[in-house]
């Protein structure tokens, strides 16, 4: 009960209602400021969708070149050059100048191959075959410096049978292949906890990293990478990650957050279900050209120990469900604001939710879309930290410094606009879902119908009541409002564009994949599910999510099955309950 007597409680559940209460009552109690809240609101809903497209249109570019830049590098030293170091800074007199331009881009491509930084990939999981683990662990093993530089927190649950001898026998495939390889058993029913990945992760994680300290390792090496059990993460994502902190005035202020993808097993399942984690992910790759540096991480994710020990780590209640989105806005209060992201423009290859059966297969979908919309707890967490000062880093912690001095004093003024800056984006992430849904598909021909009717008989507004008829302001802004909701797909046209072209170049230059096995011109099709996609995947779970809220029981967390071919058992399909 006392978390109803919240104001900031009552935002999500209140926002769909109210939305869905003026589609009638607007035009009918009042038209002339119904006319107006559409007008605002459309207008606003164009606005950040053009710049979504433009976002999107610069974190693919931004991809394509860190591909781009990794497929030369990956040349250069397939070279049988026995010193290819020395050759490219000293080149020979008679090469062109764009040789030399490619050369000294090339002498950038150098990452240090010593690298300082301990790597700990926390995978979570909860009763997937081995076979699964086996895949995307031995992609980890397969990186370069996975031997000295990489540790595994196979992040297991307790009420799974036979967690432990599951987990030692990975331990014992994987045993020379990393640095450390550490299995964690998460304890069910832990008093204030909720059943999930974000429990799961901050067990794994409080967990691993003391074994790492009792090993001797320096804190400030750690970095901690939270991922699915089916993250396909290619080395260039952790180069990348390296690159970026040693480029930091301070890594440990720093989350990193890379673009998701869905290509393993898209052609598998129905469009609908391929349609949505298309928009999903566009969405996500959005979010992480924010200029700010305020951009939300999405299922996989990097910050340093440091960084998580100063948070307390994971949230592991009801509220912190989405513990992605969650992580990041606790870093970024318990910091005062200082906190920001560090985009990684390397996409991390993820699996579609696939079930054996066309309505098996939507279901299944529509159950994960309920689950991540009930990250929309978030709403009332940020409303009420944006507002609460938090104190700076303990006194002798490694984020003192950090803290203190100009950067105390830099936080009290700028982020104040920081804080508004991430209600807005919380909101938008959360209300536009359970609003637009209704708003865009329902507004304008409801109004039509009510306002001006096919029959006199079914007139419900007095003609000399209808301020469209007496006004020729509101004549114009209804006008106006019918124009631009005939322009609110358009942003989403180019955005499916951009991410055509995008698919099918990190198909081909990055994961290797033929023209045969990419998105072809017949996957246009697809497209024409995505009215039914939008309400049955956003829409409807985002607005039972929002209305859920005002309800005290805890929502169950159903985790999503996935259907994964095991080679060891032949390629028979294996359902997979994956997060």
């Amino acid at each position: 009960m006392s978390r109803l007597h919240s104001p900031s409680e009552w935002v999500a559940p209140l926002v769909p209602l109210t939305a869905l209460a003026i589609l009638p009552l607007g035009p009918l109690l009042f038209p002339k400021l119904y006319l107006f809240l559409l007008f605002f609101y459309f207008t606003l809903f164009l606005y950040s969708q053009v710049n979504h497209v433009c976002k999107f249109y610069l974190t693919s570019c931004r991809m394509r070149a860190t591909i781009a830049k990794w497929n030369r590098r990956l040349r250069h030293k397939s070279l049988d050059d026995p010193n290819p170091a020395s050759s490219l800074r000293t080149p020979a007199s008679g090469l062109t100048e764009r040789h030399n331009h490619d050369i000294d881009e090339l002498e950038q491509l150098q990452y240090d191959n010593n690298s300082s930084y301990l790597h700990a990939i926390i995978i979570p999981n909860y009763c997937e075959p081995e076979g699964l683990l086996k895949d995307t662990i031995g992609r980890l093993a397969n990186h370069s410096n996975a031997k000295t530089n990489y540790a595994i927190f196979l992040a297991m649950e307790e009420s799974e049978p036979d967690w432990q001898t599951k987990g030692e026998r990975l331990a014992q495939f994987f045993q020379e292949r990393f640095a450390h390889f550490i299995v964690s058993g998460h304890p069910a029913n832990i008093p204030g906890e909720s059943r999930g990945k974000g429990s799961n992760v901050a067990f794994a994680a409080r967990y691993g990293c003391a074994e790492l300290l009792a090993r001797g390792v320096d804190r400030r090496r750690v970095i901690l990478t939270v991922s699915d059990s089916d993250s396909a993460i290619p080395e260039l994502y952790v180069r990348e990650v390296e690159d970026a902190l040693n480029r930091s005035d301070n890594p440990h202020y720093l989350l990193l957050a890379p673009p998701i993808f869905f290509s393993r097993n898209c052609y598998e399942v129905p469009a609908a279900v391929r349609v949505t984690d298309i928009t999903w992910s566009a969405m996500v790759m959005s979010n992480l050209s924010n200029s700010r540096g305020l951009s939300f991480p999405c299922s996989t994710y990097s910050l340093s120990m440091v960084l998580a020990e100063r948070v307390g780590y994971w949230d592991t209640d009801a509220d912190a469900v989405g513990e992605d989105m969650h992580m990041w806005l606790k870093c970024f209060f318990k910091t005062d604001g200082q906190v920001r992201t560090a985009p990684i423009y390397v996409p991390i290859n993820l699996t579609n939710v696939q079930t054996e059966g066309y309505l098996s297969n939507v279901n299944a979908r529509y159950v994960q879309a309920k689950r991540h919309y009930n990250g929309v707890a978030d709403v009332a967490y940020t409303l009420k930290n944006a507002f609460t000062r938090h104190r700076g880093a303990p006194k002798g912690s490694l984020l003192e410094d950090a803290s203190s001095g100009l950067a105390m004093a830099a936080s009290s003024s700028v982020s104040w606009m920081d804080k508004l800056t991430v209600c807005f984006l919380i909101l938008e992430a959360h209300m536009i879902p359970a609003t637009s849904g209704w708003l865009m598909f329902a507004a304008v021909p409801l109004m039509q119908f009510i306002l001006f009717p096919p029959f006199s008989a079914m007139a419900l507004v007095n003609p000399a009541q209808n301020p469209i008829l007496t006004s020729d302001f509101y004549a114009q802004l209804w006008n106006m409002v019918k124009i631009i909701t005939v322009l609110l797909p358009f942003p989403l046209f180019g955005t499916l564009a951009i991410y055509e072209q995008l698919h099918r170049s990190i198909d081909r230059d990055f994961l290797q994949k033929s023209k045969d096995e990419s998105r072809q011109w017949r996957h246009l099709l697809d497209y024409a599910t995505l009215p039914i996609a939008a309400w049955l995947f956003m829409t409807l779970p985002s607005t039972l999510a929002c209305v859920k809220r005002l309800s005290l029981k805890e929502q169950k967390y159903i985790v999503s099955e996935k259907l994964f071919k095991d080679e060891i058992d032949n390629g028979v399909p294996t359902v997979v309950v994956a997060a």
